[in-house]
């Protein structure tokens, strides 16, 4: 397997361009499945993650179309993506295509939608806790879906053909709930309420996604989505928005090793609450208009307390980056996670560098050291292992990162667009 080696001591400064968003992009691709009319999607990121949905919507029958790069386009910028579903050829997405994300599941809401049947392999994805499908089933049964599990697949099919508006309440806010309900209601007969949902950017954006294809919608932003259902959907164009989550991971790398970098295209609306504590820690935060920019001047890393919690609060994606952040810190931080109840893997791998952590339930207590000192060390999913890499260029000596297929899965180029900013980092091929 490939690996990562990081030389680490140098400050990060330049420009640093920000992908579009992956947890945008997957819903968004999966959009293309409501409708016959091409869905175009500008800035889609080159992940490992978006090849595989790739795979997934050609095995259903989409067709794809991608736009190659325009005379004085930066080589990093995201792809221009066209989808066609004229014609479903396949309602079956099988286990060998599933497996290996949780995302991919999402395409049960759409092809129940459109074509009142569907046959789901249960999904794979990061080991960061239990991520039942019951929300899911619940909600597609509330919109009168008929659902049976067998053989480790969700058979589900809609009587008559079509779903049936109705009340949805979710029990916990869910990402991924809001994501297949609100797609599934798209094409429904009546209006469909979705209480409890969830308010993060890449809701909104699919929501603005489907409203362009011409669903009914409103409430978008809120914890209230209503949709009213319609005949079909047509094609649109849409961008994927930039992704908060490696702007936030950049962020953090910055302010680990010092410097001055302009992430260049991030919106720091949808990062509100991770900015503030970060500016808390020691680190100028300057929102200008092509991006953010990032300033460490070297001075000492403050200890602060971290919760996290659904957007609008600090997100889980950024926990294990805001963990390693802390390892350097003057002082002790608590940083609680109340999303996923297994999502403190990194921990183990991050006292290799000789960090001071100690893990309580929910609650992992980071005591700041002096140094950390390059180590040979293991990606555990795909968050956490860009934590390795921020404590990787703020150690002593060398690191080696393993297993970096995780990093794949949601890091765009990650060690160019480091360099870029005089990292000493790069790729070693297995």
């Amino acid at each position: 397997m490939d690996r990562i080696r990081i030389v680490g001591g140098n400050e990060l400064r330049g420009e640093l361009p920000i992908s579009g968003a992956k947890n945008a992009a997957l819903p968004l691709m999966i959009a293309s499945l409501l409708t016959k009319e091409p869905l175009t999607l500008n800035n889609v990121p080159r992940l490992a993650d978006v090849k595989q949905l790739e795979r997934i919507l050609e095995n259903h029958g989409v067709d794809l179309a991608v736009q190659g790069r325009r005379r004085g386009e930066d080589e990093m910028r995201g792809q221009r993506i066209t989808f066609s579903a004229a014609d479903i050829v396949d309602t079956c997405a099988p286990y060998e295509l599933v497996a290996t994300m949780r995302a991919s599941f999402w395409v049960i809401g759409a092809l129940l939608a459109r074509e009142g049947v569907a046959r789901v392999s249960m999904p794979g994805g990061c080991a960061i806790g239990t991520r039942p499908v019951d929300f899911y089933i619940d909600g597609l049964q509330q919109l009168g879906a008929e659902i049976e599990i067998d053989g480790g697949y969700v058979n589900a099919k809609a009587p008559g053909g079509r779903l049936k508006g109705g009340l949805v309440k979710l029990p916990r806010i869910s990402v991924g709930t809001t994501h297949v309900i609100m797609m599934a209601a798209t094409l429904a007969e009546g209006t469909t309420t979705i209480e409890n949902a969830a308010m993060e950017p890449e809701v909104v954006n699919l929501a603005e996604c489907l409203v362009a294809m011409g669903a009914k919608i409103s409430g978008i932003g809120t914890r209230t989505l209503t949709v009213e259902g319609v005949e079909q959907l047509h094609g649109a164009t849409v961008d994927v928005i930039p992704d908060r989550i490696e702007t936030g991971t950049y962020a953090m790398a910055v302010a680990m090793t010092g410097g001055d970098v302009l992430l260049k295209g991030a919106n720091a609306d949808h990062l509100d609450a991770a900015l503030k504590v970060l500016e808390q820690t020691g680190t100028t935060v300057t929102r200008e208009k092509d991006g953010l920019r990032i300033t460490k001047n070297g001075t000492a890393i403050h200890a602060i307390d971290a919760e996290i919690s659904e957007y609008p609060g600090f997100p889980t994606d950024l926990q294990a980056q805001y963990m390693a952040l802390m390892t350097r810190a003057d002082g002790t931080a608590t940083v609680r996670e109340t999303i996923f109840e297994n999502r403190f893997m990194h921990v183990a791998e991050l006292m290799r560098f000789g960090a001071d952590i100690s893990v309580d339930g929910q609650k992992a207590h980071v005591k700041g050291v002096r140094e950390l000192k390059g180590a040979q060390v293991m990606a555990t999913d795909l968050r956490a292992s860009v934590s390795l890499v921020i404590a990787g260029l703020a150690a002593k000596g060398e690191t080696i990162v393993n297993r970096i297929y995780h990093l794949d899965r949601g890091f765009e180029r990650l060690e160019d667009k480091l360099s870029r900013c005089g990292a000493q980092i790069e790729r070693i091929s297995g």
